[in-house]
């Protein structure tokens, strides 16, 4: 049986963000594409506010606007077990919190890992809601992000991680 894959885009915050879901839950967000959108011609194209989207949009702005730190829609992980792994210890990063791609590696049991944490995090077809920005280099630089480091800093920005006089 195939999986009917659902779709909508919005923009929040100053950002095009969209969503790709199937009935067991979110499967992808994508923040600023650079590219056209591979899902087009498999997904039905549906309004931000469709059931079928379990509520994210409205969870996503609320996120925007500072009033959510957590998330609670269902999420349809695609990846390979040790990614899974990953992005199960980047999901518990609290908000306004950063770890390092060792820290993961601890966390997971293989301090020798942090590039395969760095190539895990990078394939996260969830951002925001799976914290991939929380993210950052041993020396506190914001490393790479799909979305563009720019994005990265105005997320870190929105959940206070950046101190004022930084921007003073």
């Amino acid at each position: 049986m195939s999986e009917n894959f659902y779709y909508a885009i919005e923009n929040i915050s100053k950002l095009k963000i969209a969503v790709v879901a199937s009935s067991e839950g979110i499967e992808q967000i994508h923040i600023n594409p650079k590219t056209p959108y591979a899902f087009k011609g498999k997904a039905t194209k549906l309004q931000p506010d469709d059931p079928y989207l379990f509520n994210v949009f409205e969870q996503l702005r609320e996120y925007f606007d500072g009033g959510r730190k957590k998330f609670d829609v269902p999420l349809n992980l695609k990846g390979t077990e040790f990614q899974k792994k990953v992005w199960k210890e980047v999901s518990k990063i609290p908000f306004g919190k950063t770890k390092t791609y060792k820290e993961i590696a601890l966390k997971i049991g293989d301090v020798k890992s942090v590039r395969a944490v760095g190539r895990a995090n990078g394939a996260n077809l969830i951002p925001i809601i799976i914290p991939c920005h929380r993210v950052i280099g041993a020396n506190g630089s914001l490393t790479g992000y799909a979305a563009g480091i720019d994005v990265k800093e105005k997320l870190l920005a929105l959940e206070g991680v950046f101190p004022l006089e930084l921007f003073e």
